[in-house]
């Protein structure tokens, strides 16, 4: 359990890392268009893109797949890009705080956030991968890891949800301003982090 619980935390250490905040502001991207009452979409949100990770962090982990370090690096802020841009065309009401915004169809998010999973977790086994060394089972640092990933995720779920719940319903900053802000931060952020990228450089010549 020593083992299991190093591995746990290294996972949560891993993904709330300041230092690390690209998949930090995937997530604020992900959750720049809800409230906390929709916390029930937000749970199937993040754990779609919980099990996108898991399948490429288990693989890349293991060997079974092969793929550049700066590809990667270069692709996952293009999700955060693409995620904040899509924000933008959310439909939400700039009339009042208290309608509800008009009803949506949540799939493609949960398939935007599973496919966008998959190259994040790409990204987690490159550190994952410099822990284990010559461990003689993966196994249980890999579930542990990826439960820890878990668990920091939800807790920036939880924090950026109750960042909104305190703007929009007790200081009535609009839903629409709110999620204008944020997803612009966050675009911002990502284009920067996407000219700062070994590939991006590359291809720039």
């Amino acid at each position: 359990m020593n083992e299991f619980a190093l591995y746990l935390q290294l996972g949560y250490e891993h993904i709330t890392d300041p230092n690390g905040y690209d998949h930090i502001i995937f997530i604020i991207a992900l959750c720049a268009i809800y409230r906390l009452r929709d916390w029930r979409r937000v749970l199937i949100l993040v754990t779609a893109f919980t099990l996108g990770h898991s399948v490429t962090l288990a693989l890349a982990t293991l060997q079974y797949i092969q793929y550049r370090t700066d590809v990667i690096e270069f692709l996952i802020p293009v999700t955060i890009l693409f995620t904040a841009i899509t924000n933008l065309f959310q439909k939400s009401r700039t009339d009042s705080i208290l309608t509800p915004d008009p009803p949506v169809n949540a799939t493609p998010r949960y398939l935007m956030a599973l496919f966008f999973g998959l190259i994040h977790g790409m990204g987690f086994s490159n550190f994952l991968r410099s822990l284990l060394g010559k461990e003689a089972s993966i196994v249980k640092p890999l579930l542990a890891f990826n439960l820890g990933l878990e668990l920091g995720q939800l807790l920036i779920v939880l924090i950026i949800l109750t960042i909104a719940w305190v703007l929009i319903d007790l200081f009535r900053v609009k839903k629409h301003d709110w999620k204008l802000v944020v997803s612009g931060a966050v675009a911002g952020i990502a284009i920067i982090l996407i000219k700062e990228s070994d590939y991006w450089k590359e291809l720039m010549g």
